[in-house]
């Protein structure tokens, strides 16, 4: 073996050094590589910037730079929603609030789901459903507030409507995507397996279009606070909205900012869920999100 080596040596003594050179320099290399990733995740971090931003207002309202009366101070802010608290008015408005934006988001992910499906897995319903729909999300739901007053009316139909016309855009357009980005090899390995139609859709295009769902779900839950605190403005007697339009009358800034900080929690947290479930459901992925 050592006379094979020596022999190997002198006919070609660049290739059996070689692997030797970069074995020694693999662990210099190694402890030099540069990491491209965004780096490890803190617990609660996303909390950080909404930390900072509250401290940023209130040492502006102390040093005198914000003007009270174009944008009360977080002290005044707390201690009136302590009041509305206190009278019950906060809580009343805030459950109002929950339950159309609840109700308009499950019209609207069922309704985006089931659509997203019949369009991503025919090509009937993809000719039937997918040119009206991308017309659709060219039509803000808002605009099309006229004429759902016009059919609906003022009342509760016509404000969860609005919300769920948003949301049903937001999850057709992302789980289709999802659906129809699922790479043809699974669909001719399901073939070749000789699945059901019932097993493709459990074993290949569930786990396939996940991604894309909770991409839309995200937006939508988004979509629905948004729609929300416009249909509010709109004829309502209750909800977060209407506390806002009626302190806007009465130049009661303090109560605005305290209904779109309940708005900006209510946001914040419906998204922090969604991404904890989405973290749960896809813990088989790994990504940059860690």
């Amino acid at each position: 073996m050592t006379d094979l080596l020596s022999k190997a040596r002198e006919a070609r003594p660049e290739t059996v050094e070689a692997p030797r050179a970069v074995a020694e320099a693999a662990p210099a290399s190694r402890g030099t590589r540069r990491r491209l990733g965004p780096g490890r995740s803190l617990p609660f971090g996303r909390l950080i910037g909404p930390v900072l931003l509250v401290a940023a207002w209130w040492a502006a309202s102390a040093s005198g730079y914000l003007d009270p009366r174009i944008l009360s101070s977080p002290g005044t802010v707390l201690a009136t929603a302590g009041d509305l608290v206190s009278t019950g008015r906060l809580q009343d408005n805030v459950l109002i609030s929950l339950q159309r934006a609840g109700l308009g988001l499950f019209f609207g992910v069922s309704a985006g789901v089931i659509l997203a499906v019949a369009a991503g897995l025919s090509r009937s319903g993809e000719y039937l459903l997918d040119g009206p729909l991308q017309i659709k999300r060219a039509i803000p739901s808002l605009a099309m507030l006229p004429l759902l007053i016009l059919w609906l009316g003022i009342g509760e139909q016509m404000k969860v409507t609005v919300i769920a016309l948003g949301v049903a855009v937001n999850m057709y357009i992302n789980t289709y995507a999802s659906l129809t980005g699922i790479d043809s090899k699974y669909v001719e390995l399901a073939e070749g397996l000789d699945l059901g139609r019932w097993q493709f859709i459990r074993k290949v295009v569930a786990p396939g279009s996940l991604p894309g769902f909770f991409v839309g779900l995200r937006l939508g839950v988004t979509s629905s606070w948004l729609g929300l605190i416009v249909v509010e403005q709109i004829n309502a007697t209750s909800g977060i909205g209407y506390m806002m339009f009626q302190a806007q009358q009465y130049a009661q800034s303090d109560v605005i900012i305290v209904g779109l900080v309940a708005y900006g929690i209510f946001g914040f947290a419906s998204d922090a869920a969604v991404r904890a479930v989405e973290r749960r459901v896809l813990s088989w992925r790994r990504t940059l999100a860690g």
